[in-house]
């Protein structure tokens, strides 16, 4: 399946990038790392990003977002699709479906709370996180907030995957990470099925597919097919380093501790995406401290160089 570039539309599916960076954003609002520090002074030649989210549709009218992070107003702003165009209250969103119960995916849902009721689609495990230890659910129940969000319940049976009504002729396929929870789960130390996921997702019009997972901590051998599959891999771009944070004085574990597989190294992301067919490959929800955000890096070089392309606020893609 061939890419096609901006401006075709002719209904294939069209991914938008809502937010690329990790939680805290780019610039992150507290930290003066080399990576932020040199952004605010300019000596480091890099875009600012927003937190990770991305949406997703086949018509350009009616979008699914995949994740709701706390930037969420300014990235409906910045995307037009996303506004009101239709009633004198409406948007483009037509569903939303979160990875995880973080809260850099999760906490955009309270703005979203005026434009409900709207159809969300999680797992049993986050569907309790966000019951319990971050109670969004009873927070904006459907008495109080025009219906609330009704949640719409994923299953990790990959074979089979599920459509979104909302949203014509795509069909989405999602399968568990190994991954921790929030630090506010009730099973923070001991991990289930459902915490994290990754999603294969199939227009079925085009034949366009996408290979998602912004929080991929190891290459599990039942995921390599749905990879090897996909025409564009939109994958974990967290840290150029496993000890990256440690390196760096901002933090205290490494990378693979967190749930994400850093770039470089033996058995990285670099050399898993080296054996993999995909037309697209592009790295996503990239932490402040990644060299990969300084566009004049040897680490962007290195990128380049091996045809994987970096996330920005803005990138749009279609399938």
């Amino acid at each position: 399946m061939s890419l096609l570039v901006a401006g075709e539309w002719g209904g294939h599916m069209k991914i938008r990038v809502l937010g690329a960076a990790a939680g805290g954003g780019f610039p992150q609002w507290n930290c003066n790392c080399h990576n932020c520090k040199g952004f605010r002074d300019g000596t480091v030649n890099a875009l600012a990003r927003t937190q990770s989210s991305i949406c997703i549709s086949t018509d350009d009218e009616n979008w699914l977002l995949v994740n709701a992070s706390p930037d969420i107003r300014a990235q409906l702003a910045s995307f037009a699709p996303l506004q009101p165009a239709r009633q004198l209250r409406d948007t483009g969103i037509a569903a939303v479906l979160l990875m995880d119960a973080q809260i850099d995916h999760t906490s955009g849902l309270l703005m979203l709370r005026e434009g409900c009721p709207l159809d969300l689609y999680c797992t049993d495990p986050v569907f309790e996180d966000l019951s319990q230890g971050f109670p969004i659910f009873p927070m904006l129940d459907f008495k109080t907030w025009n219906g609330g969000f009704r949640r719409q319940p994923i299953s990790l049976n990959a074979e089979q995957g599920f459509e979104i009504p909302a949203i014509q002729q795509l069909r989405i396929h999602a399968m568990p990470l190994t991954s921790k929870a929030p630090p506010y789960s009730p099973h923070r130390d001991h991990p289930v099925s459902g915490d994290n996921i990754g999603i294969f997702v199939e227009d079925l019009r085009s034949g366009g597919t996408l290979f998602y997972a912004p929080g991929l901590g190891e290459i599990e051998p039942h995921l390599l097919p749905w990879m090897e599959r996909a025409d564009c891999l939109m994958v974990d771009g967290t840290l150029w380093r496993d000890d990256e944070m440690i390196r760096q004085e901002v933090g205290v574990q490494l990378g693979t501790t967190m749930g994400h597989l850093p770039q470089s190294g033996p058995g990285g992301m670099l050399e898993v995406l080296e054996t993999l067919p995909a037309t697209r490959k592009v790295l996503i929800h990239i932490n402040n401290t990644n060299p990969i955000l300084n566009e004049d890096s040897p680490e962007r070089a290195e990128l380049q160089r091996r045809g994987v392309d970096v996330a920005w606020d803005g990138m749009e893609i279609w399938l």
